[in-house]
């Protein structure tokens, strides 16, 4: 775009270059406001804990959660924070020091995941204001909904043809197939932090539930002990064979002695 002047002294117009406003620099990456309990809070760092577990050997990614995404000039300006409770970014820099996620700082990437981990307060927001931001603006091509407090109210949606959502169905365990995690999401019945209940994890795609970073460290600490103890039995398996066969040997000594003869010569 260019605008047009004219000089008083000169009849010949102007041309001055246009350039857009520079995106702010003064944004706010904490408003201070909780998550909505501190079940919630445990839902949004199992995600993100587990998600760390599962993809352990790739550096190609970022999760997140109640963090701010800003996406645009005006929404910064206007205040109008955008924080999801669970988000990932795939194939990007691993970085250390992101407050939140800048669109416009990260080459115009957007989540490829998102959960929000709703409640009867929050639900009208989810299922509207939020999903259609995600669905037309994000172009978030999964997105999940769940009530921590409710084990039946995970929901679903895979952005299809026209860039529309389109709900998911879930499979006999009631799980929700991510395509761009290449992970199931499930409800796990279990104990955390001495919480007792049904909480929204991943499962690989056979069906196995990705275990948070100290179970990880405790299946392997088994996976070691197991390993030792058959290491121990097998020494002792080896340790009885050598016992037979010196018994064995010094039963056949004793009886060619009875014989007459010397088992050293024979």
């Amino acid at each position: 775009m260019t605008l047009e002047t004219k000089n008083q002294l000169n009849p010949q117009p102007i041309v001055e270059e246009w350039t857009p406003p520079l995106p702010p620099t003064d944004l706010i990456f904490d408003d201070g406001e909780p998550m909505e309990t501190y079940r919630h809070r445990l839902a949004m760092n199992l995600l993100i804990d587990s998600l760390d577990q599962a993809y352990r050997d790739r550096e190609d990614y970022f999760v997140g959660g109640n963090m701010f995404i800003y996406y645009s000039s005006t929404q910064a300006r206007n205040r109008d924070f955008r924080g999801p409770d669970f988000f990932a970014v795939l194939n990007v820099q691993q970085k250390s020091t992101r407050q939140g996620w800048v669109v416009w700082e990260e080459e115009g990437r957007y989540p490829d995941v998102i959960v929000e981990l709703t409640s009867p307060s929050t639900a009208a927001e989810d299922l509207g204001r939020k999903k259609e931001i995600y669905e037309q603006i994000f172009k978030t091509p999964d997105y999940f909904i769940y009530n921590p407090f409710n084990p039946n109210s995970l929901r679903g949606w895979r952005l299809g043809k026209h860039f529309k959502y389109e709900e998911l169905s879930p499979n006999e365990q009631g799980w929700l197939w991510s395509e761009s995690l290449g992970l199931w999401l499930g409800t796990w019945p279990g104990l955390l932090k001495q919480d007792q209940a049904y909480w929204l994890r991943f499962y690989t795609i056979d069906g196995q539930l990705v275990p948070l970073p100290e179970e990880f460290e405790r299946l392997r600490a088994e996976q070691e002990r197991l390993r030792a103890e058959q290491e121990r039995l097998r020494a002792e398996q080896e340790r009885l064979r050598a016992e037979q066969e010196r018994e064995k040997s010094a039963r056949l000594a004793a009886k060619l002695r009875e014989l007459g003869l010397d088992p050293e010569t024979i």
